[in-house]
């Protein structure tokens, strides 16, 4: 038999073996045959999914070991030993091992010796590095090798590779922060380095070029408007964006740019958490609005200029200033009711006092009593009365609540309708009963359907329901109170996720579970 007829990627016996494959209720002997297919047929898909398993023999795992992708995923999760690997036949396993500070620390010095420059380039990401391997790999004549060490290298090898010829290394150390202030400010500007000699656009590239963001070429890697002269204008442009964004950079270096021609290079400065606050307020006047949002999420800025910002009616500036977790509460009431912040729990309501947690729960404005039912820690008390609220909005914010009753959730569903409906299926309490009757609602809302077959408490009755539905059909398949002879049926669905799902259910009968395994 052919591989490729039995395993071919996406076929149906794939999707459903990968399914099995995480089936918690898998016995040893079935998890045996499993791997053994795997081998078999050199199906890495397979034996990747078998290797997350946690229930794996010594033996299982060393059969999964010859299968590269699952020997990484053991040595991440550290169920490798040191004396397993061979880092000469296997260099991603050591460098998975590497990556985890559990390697030999001598692999270093013979896999910065590979020849490929990939291995090269993942062992210059490994933490922990022989300080002469990091010399070696500052020096390697990749540049990718030595940009990523520069991501993160100690502060004399990023002083070292701060004047590399190459900017896109530069660009690298601009964003490390053991980078020196004087280096990052160096870099900002160009003052006191020499000048780069090439960049990824003049090393590909006739310039002077200009990438046109609309380029279809299927073999381009330059991003849009990828640009350079001979100055390597684009890529000089990124690494003062680095530096803006490293916290390293000395204040004073920054603060030169508050007034620079790029909206870019303002956003970066005004999500810094360290300038005057002069330069603050200068950015809170900028003609473009992102600059303006970044400056009203900023918790730095102090509360004069958030009240200046809660009148701002610049896309996005109102809502990013609900974000902020130190903007007043009367100000949070009036960016409310102008804009549409969404139900999430915001910095400011989740630190809100218990005074202020009750002053909130009889705010004349519905949007912060639905912000603050957003909340899962409220007083019994509190919850109760939201869970009574008139508005629906509120209702819906607050539904989820742990705590709740039957005769609450019923309520509320009786109020409300559709609206709250999905709402209260995920509440953790919802009773089997209720979740049966969600699904009964008539429109049928398809999330309820959703939340529903992900709940604990589904029965049988709600499962089969929810199987009616196209996009909830996946997550009751899965769902363990689905009956064997449903889970059966539905190995053979035409849809794969559910195939999958359905093979993954732990009440899967074993003898079903037998059958799918080759």
């Amino acid at each position: 038999m052919a591989v490729r007829s039995l395993f071919g990627q996406g076929s149906p016996v794939q999707h459903a073996l990968l399914g099995l494959a995480e089936n918690a209720a898998l016995p040893p002997e079935l998890i045996d045959r499993l791997i053994l297919a795997a081998d078999a047929y050199a199906d890495a898909d397979l034996a990747e999914a078998l290797a997350v398993r946690p229930d794996l023999s010594d033996a299982q795992t060393a059969t999964l070991m010859r299968f590269e992708a699952a020997a990484i995923r053991f040595a991440h999760e550290g169920r490798l030993t040191i004396d397993s690997v061979d880092p000469a036949a296997r260099p991603r396993v050591a460098l998975a091992l590497l990556e985890e500070r559990s390697g030999r620390p001598e692999w270093a010095y013979s896999l910065a010796a590979d020849p490929r420059a990939d291995i090269r380039e993942r062992l210059a990401a490994c933490p922990a590095l022989p300080h002469e391997v990091m010399r070696t790999l500052a020096s390697d004549p990749d540049v990718r090798v030595a940009a990523e060490l520069a991501s993160w290298a100690p502060t004399d090898i990023a002083t070292q590779l701060a004047a590399h010829p190459h900017a896109d290394v530069r660009r690298s150390v601009a964003a490390n922060e053991a980078t020196p202030p004087s280096v990052l400010a160096s870099l900002l500007t160009g003052d006191g380095l020499p000048p780069a000699l090439s960049c990824a656009v003049c090393d590909q590239e006739t310039v002077p070029f200009v990438h046109d963001p609309n380029c279809d070429r299927r073999d381009c890697s330059l991003p849009p408007g990828a640009a350079c002269d001979s100055s390597h204008q684009s890529t000089v442009f990124e690494i003062q964006q680095m530096a803006l964004r490293n916290p390293a950079t000395p204040v004073d270096a920054a603060t030169a740019f508050a007034g620079h021609p790029s909206m870019l290079i303002r956003v970066e400065l005004a999500a810094r958490v360290d300038l005057p606050a002069q330069v603050y307020s200068r950015l809170a006047q900028d003609p473009v609005p992102w600059v303006r949002a970044t400056i009203a999420e900023n918790p730095t800025i102090d509360e004069n200029l958030m009240r200046a910002l809660a009148v701002d009616r610049g896309h996005d500036v109102q809502r990013r200033l609900a974000h902020n977790p130190h903007v007043p509460l009367d100000v949070l009431s009036d960016v409310s009711t102008t804009t549409k912040i969404g139900s999430t729990l915001l910095p400011r309501i989740a630190s809100a006092t218990p005074r202020e947690v009750e002053e909130l729960a009889t705010s004349a404005n519905p949007s912060m009593r639905m912000l603050l039912a957003q909340r899962r820690d409220l007083p019994p008390h509190v919850r109760d009365a939201l869970a009574e609220d008139p508005d629906a909005k509120v209702v819906k914010s607050i539904a989820p609540h742990p705590g709740l009753s039957d005769v609450q959730l019923r309520t509320m569903v009786t109020r409300h309708g559709g609206r709250v409906l999905a709402k209260v299926a995920a509440n953790p309490d919802a009773t089997a009963k209720l979740l049966e009757d969600l699904t009964q609602h008539r429109p049928a809302v398809q999330k309820a359907l959703r939340e529903v077959a992900l709940h604990r408490n589904a029965t049988a009755a709600a499962l089969l329901a929810c199987l009616a539905n196209r996009q909830a059909r996946p997550l009751a398949a899965r769902h363990s109170a689905l009956p064997p002879e449903v889970i059966v049926g539905l190995l053979s669905d035409e849809d794969w996720q559910v195939m999958e799902a359905a093979a993954a259910n732990p009440s899967l009968p074993h003898s079903a579970m037998s059958e799918l395994i080759p």
